[in-house]
């Protein structure tokens, strides 16, 4: 399997959405090493960051005040779960519910600026951005929920997605999901980053509680919990089998669109991700515990797909949840409109099939899974 891409593919490049200062930083941890053949992706995210640049002055000048003020009176809900274990699907059906408000695909793109310059900006991004995701042909618009860890990494160095434009650096910044020996200070620079972009969601929000999602939160349970100790979760779990596949050709086809660097060869991705799966569940297990009573609610990616009301409600009961009954009929109509999108099938050699099981043999057990 290797990485099939087109360097000028410029529509998908997630730096763009960055400040010059982020910008400068993450090519500074990467030692300035931006191949050549990737040039044209780099000047447009830089042309677009400097365009972008007044808009961020003017926001920050008018705003910052207000979001430093701003309190999260109603604690948020976590979505997480590993990637392509149907967090998305999860997210759009709660997020249904009014009861929650959520950013957005031009607020994760644009966290910079969404709050003071929506009227002049998203026309622009909803101009630039396709209609569907790359991989899986899921809807992708300006206005649908979108996971923060774009916006993070928008705002900061350390965020996962900016291994996947950094290929070369993957494995430092997948330290950034777990918080595996990272430095206390870089820790802290994470949370004050994570809570200003809550809290500018939360303000865009009127103070309406915030559904987020976020695959990489699945490892951050302990750093979640102190910022917000009563906080909830609901956390998805698939078929480790199709775990592998799906998140394989994720990295195949979206590194291709992100990448400044050129990416390692698959197999090295394809290890990369392996251990990632491993210490991300080994983290959440651990962690786990540390979520009060009645504020945690897992479920099955194969129940919800195959059941989403009854599963959805399940989720609502065990979370103490108001606003299922109010908000079922919009989400039957939704369920119905997503009954022709086609889940991807693969096949898998029964060498493949033993090598995943042998690297992955506990979250087989721990969520009720057959070799």
């Amino acid at each position: 399997m290797e990485i099939k891409e087109n360097v000028f593919d410029l529509m998908y490049e997630p730096l763009a959405g960055s400040s010059l200062k982020n910008l400068s930083r993450l090519v500074l941890q990467n030692k300035l090493r931006i191949d050549v053949r990737y040039m044209p992706r780099m000047i447009y995210a830089t042309a677009i960051s400097a365009i972008m640049t007044p808009f961020r002055i003017k926001e920050s000048m008018k705003f910052n005040k207000k979001i430093q003020q701003t309190k999260i009176t109603k604690t948020p809900l976590f979505i997480i779960g590993h990637w392509r274990s149907g967090t998305t699907y999860l997210h759009n059906m709660l997020t249904l519910d009014t009861n929650f408000g959520y950013c957005t695909t031009f607020q994760t793109t644009t966290p910079g600026i969404f709050l003071g310059n929506e009227k002049i900006i998203k026309p622009l991004v909803v101009a630039s951005i396709p209609d569907k995701r790359p991989m899986d042909n899921a809807d992708l618009g300006a206005d649908l929920p979108q996971e923060e860890e774009y916006g993070l990494g928008a705002l900061s160095p350390y965020a996962y997605y900016n291994g996947w434009c950094f290929p070369k650096n993957m494995k430092y910044y997948n330290k950034f999901v777990c918080m595996n020996d990272v430095p206390q200070g870089v820790i802290e620079e994470w949370m004050d980053t994570y809570l200003y972009f809550l809290k500018k969601v939360t303000l865009y929000r009127n103070g309406t509680r915030l559904a987020m999602k976020n695959p990489a939160n699945t490892a951050r349970i302990k750093i979640l919990l102190e910022m917000f100790p009563d906080a909830q979760f609901v956390n998805i779990c698939r078929n480790p089998y199709s775990v592998y596949s799906s998140m394989l050709k994720f990295m195949q086809i979206v590194i291709a669109r992100y990448c400044v660097q050129k990416p390692p060869k698959m197999e090295e991705i394809e290890g990369y991700m392996m251990d990632l799966y491993v210490d991300l569940h080994k983290k959440y297990l651990k962690e786990r515990k540390l979520i009060p009573n009645g504020n945690l609610a897992e479920t099955k990616y194969e129940d919800f797909i195959q059941n989403p009301i009854p599963e959805l409600k399940k989720i609502y009961a065990t979370l103490n949840l108001d606003g299922f009954n109010k908000s079922e009929k919009v989400l039957k109509k939704y369920v119905e409109s997503q009954k022709d999108f086609k889940v991807s099938s693969y096949k898998m050699d029964d060498d493949t099939k033993e090598k995943i099981y042998k690297k992955w043999k506990f979250t087989f057990e721990e969520f009720g899974y057959e070799k």
